[in-house]
C-alpha cells in the first residue's frame, strides 16, 4: 500500500499506541482530550482511537508546549490550523468544480449583445443573424478563435 493510500483521519490507534507514537504518557493524551486540544474518535464502547493526523497534532502540541506556549494559545493555534486546512480543501474542491465546468462547456464564455442590450451567452459555433450587431468577448484565458471560412 502506497503512503498516499493511507487515510490520515482513520481512527486506528488505541491510546497506548498513540501515546507511544507521540512520545507522551497516556494520561497526557487524556488531559489534552479533556481540554479539547486533540480530540480522538471513539469506538462504540467509548474507547479513544487516534488517527495519524492526531499523532501529528500531539507532537506539535508537545513541541509548542516545550517552547513555552500556553495550552489555551496552543488550542487556538490548532483551531486556526484546522480552519485553514478546511478552507484549503474547499478551495481545491471549488477549483476542481470550475475546471470540470470549463471542460463541459467549451465556448460558453462567448457573449453577444442582444437587441435590448442584454448580454447573451452564445453556444460554441452558434451564428448570429447578420442584422444584429454583435460584439464578441473572449476571456484572455480562452483559446484564440479559429479562422472561419
Amino acid at each position: 500500500m502506497a503512503e498516499d493510500d493511507i487515510d490520515e483521519d482513520a481512527p486506528i490507534f488505541a491510546i497506548a499506541a498513540a501515546a507511544e507514537l507521540a512520545a507522551m504518557h497516556a494520561q497526557t493524551l487524556r488531559q489534552y482530550d479533556r481540554l479539547g486540544l486533540v480530540v480522538p474518535g471513539r469506538t462504540q464502547g467509548g474507547s479513544r482511537r487516534y488517527s495519524l493526523r492526531h499523532i501529528r497534532q500531539l507532537r506539535e502540541v508537545a513541541r509548542m508546549s516545550a517552547e513555552g506556549i500556553s495550552l489555551p494559545a496552543i488550542a487556538r493555534i490548532l483551531e486556526l490550523e484546522n480552519e485553514v486546512a478546511g478552507l484549503r480543501r474547499e478551495v481545491r474542491d471549488l477549483e476542481q468544480r470550475l475546471r470540470d465546468e470549463m471542460q463541459q462547456r467549451p465556448g460558453a464564455r462567448v457573449f453577444a449583445a442582444g437587441a435590448t442590450g442584454a448580454v447573451v451567452t452564445l453556444r460554441h459555433g452558434a451564428r448570429v443573424r447578420r442584422a444584429t450587431e454583435v460584439v464578441l468577448y473572449r476571456h484572455p484565458s480562452d483559446p484564440p478563435a479559429s479562422p472561419q471560412s
